[in-house]
């Protein structure tokens, strides 16, 4: 079955071959869909016919959100020391722990439940692609577990079992690393697609990132990397140096860090939401933007320090508090992202593309800059099917 949509108000296709600008902008524009591809894009009064017809009534259409970042294979929350932080304590990467013992403590079907959650709120808000990390297991059966259920709603999985050195570990980091990059790899690589680590102090440093991603990638796991989020630090050069799909967060940097982004194709993944959450310094988009890296957005959806499932609002606090325009976050929140998956089929609207589409109920993609914290998703698409 093909459908069109017609009276489209603003289109972003981020196909600069289509339209104006780097988003490819269109005007009274039309998209056809035949089953779960784009077939066809262009002004509205020359859209061929189709089986059905959607009319957006002059909104504007973009690409489902491409959240490249998130961690929703959990239990539990973390309210007490959220709420401790906004009180004053300083936000520190050990309370990765609390977490990893209410995961461990949860069933198969509490995880999945969770995930589902998490999920179905994400695509209320527009999201249509998102990667989802382990990290919160550390052990072989639970990373492994962790994995298997993300792979039953994503193809974007992510080993991360070196988030934090596990519990039982706390005295032979050594040994913890030795376990992620033997017998924890080979019970996780089937359900991965990618291999991450957290190169930051508390975690792991240079040398460690480094054995875990060489090892993943020997397995046949594309490396990405959490990188100076709370210090400067090696991870963006570890990241560049292996090829890694993307650094994320990416806050404190070198000029050599924003150089080694800019010459190389690493994608720097910024997480808003995990600034706004910990009250720490926001990532200078403006600064790698300007300097040619390529950048992406996402909510880093976890319980401890980015507790958001909403692309809008990262965008939102992207556009005020990091440098970036509306044009230019609503293309890291989509095409950005598919970038940072190595992605080709989404975060575009252009023939050949996967059929993923995020109407609004707004004239323009700026409002979702414009209008922070207002509900503007009036209708998702993911794979030609509404959703939404």
């Amino acid at each position: 079955m093909s459908l069109l949509i017609g009276n489209i108000g603003s289109l972003v296709t981020n196909d600069p071959a289509l339209g104006d600008g780097p988003l490819g902008l269109l005007s009274d524009a039309a998209v056809v869909v035949d089953g779960d591809t784009v077939a066809w894009v262009g002004p509205a009064g020359k859209a061929p016919a189709a089986d059905g017809s959607v009319d957006a009534a002059g909104r504007a259409l973009l690409p489902g959100f491409v959240d490249s970042h998130s961690h929703l294979v959990f239990a539990g929350d973390r309210t007490a020391e959220f709420n401790a932080r906004m009180s004053g304590r300083a936000y520190e990467a050990g309370g990765i722990r609390t977490t990893v013992a209410a995961t461990r403590a949860a069933s198969d079907a509490e995880l999945n439940a969770n995930v589902t959650r998490y999920l179905a709120e994400m695509l209320r808000q527009g999201t249509t692609t998102v990667e989802v990390k382990s990290g919160y297991g550390l052990s072989t059966v639970d990373e492994a577990r962790s994995l298997r259920i993300a792979a039953g709603h994503t193809q974007e999985t992510t080993y991360l079992g070196a988030h934090v050195v596990g519990p039982e570990f706390a005295d032979d980091p050594a040994g913890y690393v030795d376990l992620v990059a033997g017998e924890m790899l080979e019970a996780c690589a089937p359900y991965a697609r990618w291999v991450d680590v957290f190169c930051e102090r508390g975690a792991f440093d240079g040398d460690q990132a480094r054995a875990v991603l060489t090892a993943g990638a020997a397995k046949g796991l594309q490396p990405r990397i959490h990188a100076n989020q709370l210090s400067h630090g090696p991870g963006v050069q570890l990241a560049v140096e292996l090829g890694a799909a993307s650094a994320d967060h990416c806050t404190h940097l070198t000029d050599r860090d924003v150089a080694a982004l800019a010459d190389g194709t690493t994608v720097a993944t910024l997480l808003p939401g995990a600034e706004f959450s910990t009250r720490a310094p926001y990532p200078d988009a403006r600064r790698l933007l300007d300097a040619g890296a390529r950048v992406a957005l996402s909510t880093d959806c976890n319980p401890g320090s980015s507790f958001t499932s909403s692309m809008p609002f990262c965008l939102a606090v992207a556009v005020r508090e990091m440098g970036m325009t509306p044009d230019e976050a609503v293309h890291a929140a989509t095409a950005g992202g598919a970038l940072a998956l190595r992605r080709t089929d989404v975060g575009r609207i252009s023939p050949g593309a996967r059929a993923d589409l995020h109407l609004l109920d707004a004239p323009s993609h700026v409002h979702l800059a414009y209008r922070p914290g207002v509900p503007l998703t009036a209708a998702v698409w993911q794979g030609g099917v509404r959703k939404v």
